[in-house]
């Protein structure tokens, strides 16, 4: 069947609006045909299978299982602790959570800065034993290498460019990068690396937006922004801050679309509150003899 082919039962109108069909399965050769349409999409952050299906019935084209799972899930302080072996368990989940959607998995701090061949064996495992379908790593120029050996083994990579958070404490802490004319050109170069490295597509964070719409314009990869501006091919946020579903600081470019923090704790509360009242369970909660 045709890979834009919608799937059984599938409408492509929403609300009276003509829809382009949704790709049954989507792939990195999928994300540059959009580039080439002018066609914009979402990517969300996933680390579980509930929330991975969730998305991917929501239309969500790529979930990235990012190595933030360190903060969001597992309560460090930063992404710089999270393991290989750790990774792997959600990826494994996402993927089993996933139908259409394409799985990239973070490759984390620490399993591929000593050159490609280690890159090569963390990224074989997140396909292998993860179930991914392309991993990101985070740098230009100096990982460039890598990404070759990546793609050479028949691993798709997804870039990162920009701020990388893996290198707060040598960038100085959390600042936009790109800032001023040697910096620009630093980055469009890294960009233009990863590319020519066989990169499928880079993420561009925390950088200016004019910046951000001159490199998206100068590649022929799809350029995936977040607080990034609007003039990239796409867009990407960690689901946690999207949903209200953090409890932290929420960054500038975060926009929230729902509070689950607060809906859940009002249920929270709710059942708490029937169960000490005797209200929960009722007879309909219950079997006979």
């Amino acid at each position: 069947m045709s890979e834009t082919a919608p799937a059984a039962g599938e409408s492509t109108e929403a609300a009276g609006v003509p829809q382009p069909p949704r790709p049954r399965v989507v792939r990195t050769t999928t994300l540059r045909r959009w580039k080439d349409e002018g066609r914009r999409w979402a990517m969300l952050t996933a680390y579980d299978a509930l929330t991975a299906a969730a998305f991917d019935e929501a239309g969500v084209p790529v979930l990235l299982v990012g190595d933030s799972a360190a903060t969001t899930v597992l309560g460090h302080g930063s992404t710089i602790p999270v393991t290989v072996e750790e990774m792997l368990v959600l990826v494994r989940a996402v993927a089993r959570g996933t139908r259409r959607a394409l799985v990239v998995a973070d490759l984390p701090f620490g399993s591929y800065e000593r050159g490609p061949e280690q890159a090569v064996a963390s990224g074989v495992r997140m396909l292998k034993e993860g179930g991914a379908s392309a991993v990101k790593l985070e740098g230009g120029t100096r990982v460039a290498a890598s990404v070759r050996a990546l793609v050479d083994a028949g691993v798709p990579v997804m870039g990162h460019a920009g701020f990388t958070p893996q290198s707060e404490h040598a960038l100085g802490g959390y600042r936009v990068q790109g800032r001023g004319e040697e910096a620009e050109e630093a980055l469009l170069a890294d960009v233009r690396a990863l590319q020519e490295a066989g990169a499928f597509a880079v993420v561009l964070e925390m950088v200016p937006a004019p910046l951000a719409g001159r490199v998206a314009r100068a590649v022929d990869v799809p350029v995936v922004g977040i607080g990034a501006g609007a003039d990239v091919d796409a867009q990407v946020l960690v689901w946690t801050d999207m949903a209200g579903w953090g409890d932290g600081r929420v960054p500038r470019f975060v926009r929230q679309y729902a509070d689950l923090r607060g809906q859940l704790a009002a249920a929270t509360r709710a059942y708490v509150d029937d169960v000490e009242s005797g209200a929960f369970p009722a007879p309909e909660h219950w079997f006979d003899a």
